[in-house]
């Protein structure tokens, strides 16, 4: 793969300029706990409304009992296989409406149809019910005829939790691996630890650590954060398919990655960690007319390309 830029375009230095003067303000003051969590979602999901890229095909599914999105882009082969992508929002919105733009990129990348989950949120519900959902789905994809080695997994933010939840929840149910994983910001430590000082030593354009300590609190809900399947950073990974992580080099959130990645490769598994300079959360949303997006996404159209190969020559 080619080499990350040395430094961050023009476009994304204003685009974190843009951030930490808007929504890094307002994600300071507004809270889900005391703004109504309705008004909350239904401002996001209007990001949904855009427009897609001329040839994307669009299908409802229910997967497992769970509903989603199939989103094909122009250039996707559906005979190729299929990704199983858990949306971001801190657990709490988000929603395959607020994410179909990204699903629409990322399955032009790769050549594969995206399954937007749309698994139940919290506070209303707490874990483990998307946890449960994204492995209904999982199994759906299984019984629906599609081989492991056709099935990659991946999402962002809180997704990206979901994602490597999912996986430890194949292992412990002794169920095929998906041929790899992709993780794009992913929130991992729910306790969020070392974000208030990670944010101290570079000030996150985006994300305030006490609202994503919020996000991960209304998801645990009564259950300790300890708890295994919450815990990914922890677990036990041996056996996991190749995983690419893409961070922004901005982000609080970016020693989660760096974690997840140390973790991955001391189990003896292939992780490809991408801390992308300069770069926002899930800095992936501003494609195509964010230069690094585009590189990210290509990137991991040629990771999955790269992972499924190596898959079929063995």
């Amino acid at each position: 793969m080619a080499e990350l830029p040395a430094t961050p375009s023009l476009a994304s230095r204003l685009l974190a300029l843009l951030m930490v003067r808007s929504l890094r303000v307002l994600g300071g003051v507004v809270r889900p706990g005391s703004t109504p969590l309705r008004v909350v979602r239904e401002a996001f999901d209007a990001i949904g409304r855009t427009p897609l890229p001329r040839g994307t095909r669009i299908k409802h599914v229910t997967a497992g009992g769970v509903p989603g999105l199939l989103v094909t882009a122009k250039e996707a082969q559906g005979a190729a296989g299929i990704m199983l992508y858990m949306h971001g929002g801190g657990f709490v919105c988000g929603s395959p409406r607020t994410h179909r733009q990204l699903a629409s990129r990322i399955s032009a990348s790769t050549g594969l149809p995206v399954l937007l989950l749309d698994y139940r949120l919290a506070p209303e519900h707490p874990f483990p019910a998307a946890a449960e959902d994204a492995l209904a789905a999982y199994r759906w994809l299984l019984a629906d005829g599609y081989q492991p080695s056709q099935i990659v997994v991946g999402g962002d933010s809180a997704g990206g939790h979901l994602t490597a939840c999912l996986l430890a929840d194949i292992a412990s149910e002794k169920l095929p691996m998906p041929s790899a994983a992709v993780m794009l910001s992913p929130f991992l430590d729910l306790t969020g630890a070392e974000l208030a000082s990670r944010d101290l030593a570079l000030r996150d354009p985006f994300v305030p650590p006490d609202y994503a300590i919020w996000c991960g609190a209304a998801y645990v809900g009564e259950t300790m954060p300890s708890h295994r399947r919450l815990n990914v950073l922890k677990v036990r990974k041996r056996g996991w398919p190749p995983v690419l992580i893409q961070v922004g080099g901005t982000e609080c959130l970016q020693v989660d990655s760096e974690r997840m990645a140390e973790s991955l490769r001391r189990a003896g598994g292939y992780c490809d960690l991408q801390v992308w300079p300069g770069q926002v959360h899930v800095f992936h949303w501003f494609a195509p007319w964010l230069p690094e997006a585009n590189a990210a996404l290509r990137h991991i159209g040629e990771f999955v390309r790269e992972v499924s190969d190596q898959t079929v020559a063995a």
